[in-house]
Order: structure tokens, then C-alpha cells, then sequence
């Protein structure tokens, strides 16, 4: 596929052209949407926002400047079971936060499941992994120069 350079000197498909792609949302499902946003707001501080859409409640969630909706499944719908991590695809999502090992320890402390523990993965970058509701899979990242 060709493509054209724009001033900056990056490619372009003309499908692109000038279309600006901004982050609008994440999208997840869980059997308890409820508890699911509970467990946001209690590990991370989220903001939970209950609202009637369609005449049914809604629980969605504000996170670091993203919206996070949830949405129930129900049994027969069609939902498959949570993978388990790592697979094909989607595999987690990451927070960016500043001293990571604090951060860590204060997440642990409320009783969450750690998959990797906090470690410097490469030169100015720190990382750990916990698992959030139905398995997913959740990176904290701090990056720093002090990481060797």
C-alpha cells in the first residue's frame, strides 16, 4: 500500500488522509457491573457513574481521563468465558504512575492478585501486573531514567 509523506515526514494511506484517531473508550463486560465498578473504584479511585439507559441501570466508570463502560452479560447472550492471560489479542491495558513500588504495595495491601510483581522490564521502565474482574489483565508502568 502506498502512502504519501506528510510536512512531518510520516506516511499516510489516503484512507488516512488528515482523520485524527482519539482514544474514546474502553469496553468491558462482566456478569456483575456493579461489583466490577466497585472493584475500579476501590483499587484505583475510579469515579463510578450510575445512569438509566433504555430503562435498565448503567455503570460506567471515568479512569484516568478515559471512559471505561460496563456492560452485563447475561447467561445465553453469547458471551464467551474470560480467556486466560496471555493470549491473542487484546492482552491488558497499562497505567501510567509515578513510584511504582508504592503504588504496588498499597494496591496489594487491599488484597488484589499481582501476576508479576513489580521489576524493571528495560532500561527507564518499571512494570508490574495485577488481575482485575473476570481476568483482566492490568499493567502499572512508571518510566524513569533511575530504572537500569
Amino acid at each position: 500500500m502506498s502512502g504519501d509523506r506528510s510536512e512531518t515526514g510520516k506516511t499516510q494511506s489516503p484512507a488516512q488522509g488528515s482523520v485524527q484517531y482519539v482514544f474514546d473508550h474502553i469496553h468491558l463486560r462482566s456478569p456483575d457491573p456493579e461489583a466490577t465498578a466497585v472493584w475500579f473504584e476501590r483499587v484505583f479511585g475510579a469515579e463510578v457513574i450510575r445512569t438509566i439507559e433504555q430503562g435498565k441501570p448503567r455503570v460506567d466508570l471515568k479512569l484516568g481521563g478515559q471512559n471505561i463502560f460496563i456492560m452485563p452479560v447475561r447467561d445465553g447472550d453469547g458471551t464467551n468465558a474470560p480467556p486466560t492471560t496471555p493470549y491473542q489479542g487484546l492482552d491488558h491495558f497499562g497505567f501510567a504512575v509515578r513510584d511504582i513500588d508504592a503504588v504496588a504495595a498499597a494496591i496489594k495491601a487491599k488484597g488484589v492478585e499481582f501476576t508479576k510483581e513489580p521489576h524493571t522490564s528495560r532500561p527507564g521502565i518499571r512494570i508490574c501486573f495485577l488481575r482485575g474482574p473476570q481476568g483482566i489483565s492490568i499493567e502499572l508502568l512508571e518510566r524513569d531514567e533511575k530504572f537500569v
